[in-house]
C-alpha cells in the first residue's frame, strides 16, 4: 500500500483506533524513557547521551526496514526528514537532557510541554488543519494539568535560567520537528521517515562522538544498558509507532496526546522507584489524561463539499 493510500484510508471510519493504539504505545515508552534518562544522567553528558541513543535507535531501525525492503524515501519527503531529523531526533535531544541537568524535572516537563500548543499553533497555520475548538480546549485542559503536575514536583531552589531556556528550545523543537514530519508522511511510509530522521539526527550529534566514547569507558553496565533501552524502545518504536498515528490523524491531535506523558511518568515513578506522588501530583495527572480525552472527541461533521 502506498503512503498516500495509507492517507485516504485514514480518513475512513474506524481506522482512528489503530491510531490510538499506537499513539498510546508512544506515550507509554516515551514516559519510561523518564525513568531511563535519570538512571543514565549521572554516567553520559547530554550530547553523549543523545548520540548512544540515536545510534542504537538507528541500528535497529535500519535492520528492520531492510527485513520490510522499505527503501529509500522519495525526494518530495527528504525536506521533512532532513528537517525533524535535525531539531526533534538531534537538537531535541541534546538541548532537553542539558536542561533537565539544570532545572527539576517538574518545571522541565512544565516549560517542554509548551510543545503541544506550538504544534497545535504550528499545525493549524502551515499544515492548514484550522483551530478545531474541542482540540484547543482539550489542550488548554490538558496545560493546567501539566502546570499542576510542574508546580507539585519543583523543588524550592531556584531554577537557573539557562536550564529554563534550554527547556524551551527543547519545546520549539520539538514541535517545529513535528510540523516538519507530517508532510514527509505523505510521500514516504512511517518506518521511512523514522528511519532516515533518526540518521540525520546521529549524524548531527557525531561531534559528541568522543565523549560518548570516553562515558562508556566509565559508566557502569546499569547506565549503558539504559542508553540501549532508549535507543531500542522509546526511539526506534516510539518514534515509529508516532509516525505512523501521525500519519493517520493530524499534528495537532498528536501533540495534545502527547500530554498524557506526565500522568504516565508519575504512575511509572510510583511502580518502578517507589516514589509515591502526592494528591496534587495525582490530580494534575488526572487533568492532563481529562484534556487528552477532550482533545481526541469528534466535532460536529462538516458537510461534504458538493464535488465530493
Amino acid at each position: 500500500m502506498s503512503p498516500s493510500t495509507s492517507s485516504d484510508a485514514s480518513e475512513r471510519p474506524g481506522t482512528d483506533r489503530r491510531a490510538l493504539l499506537a499513539a498510546a504505545v508512544t506515550v507509554l515508552l516515551w514516559a519510561s524513557a523518564f525513568v531511563s534518562i535519570r538512571a543514565s544522567a549521572d554516567h553520559f553528558a547530554p550530547g553523549a547521551l543523545a548520540l548512544g541513543r540515536l545510534l542504537t535507535g538507528s541500528v535497529a531501525l535500519v535492520v528492520l526496514l531492510a527485513v520490510r525492503r522499505g527503501g529509500v524515501p522519495p525526494r518530495q519527503a527528504w525536506p521533512g526528514i532532513l528537517g525533524s531529523g535535525v531539531l526533534w531526533f538531534g537538537v531535541y535531544m541534546v538541548v532537553l537532557n542539558w536542561g533537565e541537568q539544570l532545572v527539576d524535572a517538574g518545571t522541565a516537563a512544565m516549560v517542554v510541554n509548551i510543545g503541544p500548543v506550538l504544534i497545535a499553533l504550528l499545525g493549524g497555520w502551515f499544515l492548514e488543519e484550522g483551530f478545531p475548538p474541542l482540540l484547543l480546549a482539550g489542550m488548554a485542559v490538558s496545560f493546567a494539568g501539566a502546570v499542576i503536575v510542574g508546580f507539585s514536583t519543583a523543588g524550592s531552589g531556584a531554577s537557573p535560567v539557562l536550564g529554563l531556556l534550554l527547556c524551551l528550545l527543547a519545546a520549539v523543537a520539538y514541535a517545529s520537528g513535528v510540523v516538519l514530519q507530517k508532510p514527509a508522511l505523505r510521500y514516504a511510509t512511517p518506518t521511512q521517515v523514522t528511519t532516515y530522521g533518526c540518521l540525520t539526527g546521529t549524524v548531527a550529534c557525531l561531534p559528541f562522538g568522543g565523549q560518548l566514547l570516553s562515558d562508556l569507558a566509565r559508566a557502569p553496565l546499569t547506565a549503558t544498558l539504559n542508553v540501549v533501552y532508549l535507543g531500542l524502545f522509546p526511539t526506534a518504536l516510539a518514534f515509529t509507532t508516532w509516525a505512523y498515528a501521525l500519519s493517520r490523524t493530524t499534528a495537532g491531535k498528536m501533540g495534545a496526546t502527547t500530554y498524557a506523558v506526565p500522568a504516565v511518568v508519575i504512575l511509572i515513578s510510583w511502580l518502578a522507584l517507589d516514589e509515591v506522588p502526592g494528591g496534587l501530583t495525582l490530580l494534575g495527572g488526572a487533568v492532563c489524561l481529562g484534556g487528552v480525552a477532550v482533545s481526541r472527541l469528534r466535532g460536529p461533521l462538516r458537510p461534504a463539499p458538493p464535488d465530493a
